[in-house]
C-alpha cells in the first residue's frame, strides 16, 4: 500500500484508502471494501451534512449494484 493515505469521514466515520492503483477503496463497517461511488449511492447522497468527504461520489461511475436493495422475502 505504498503511496496510499487513509481518510476518515467526520460525518459517517467511514475510512477511505486514497491513492491506490485502480482507485480509492472504501472500508465499510460490514462487508467487502467498495468504491466511493458505492458509498455515495448508499450513504452520502442521503446525508447532506457539512464535512462529508465524498459529496460527489469520486471519479468512478456508480453501477446498478452500488445501490442498496433490501431483501424481499419470498411468498410461500
Amino acid at each position: 500500500m505504498t503511496g496510499s493515505n487513509m481518510q476518515t469521514c467526520p460525518v459517517c466515520g467511514v475510512k477511505i484508502l486514497v491513492g491506490l492503483v485502480g482507485g480509492d477503496r472504501v472500508l465499510f463497517s460490514a462487508g467487502p471494501p467498495g468504491t466511493r461511488a458505492r458509498l455515495y449511492a448508499r450513504v452520502c447522497r442521503y446525508v447532506d451534512k457539512p464535512g462529508c468527504i465524498n459529496k460527489d461520489g469520486g471519479t468512478q461511475p456508480a453501477q446498478a449494484s452500488d445501490y442498496y436493495k433490501p431483501d424481499i422475502p419470498k411468498s410461500p
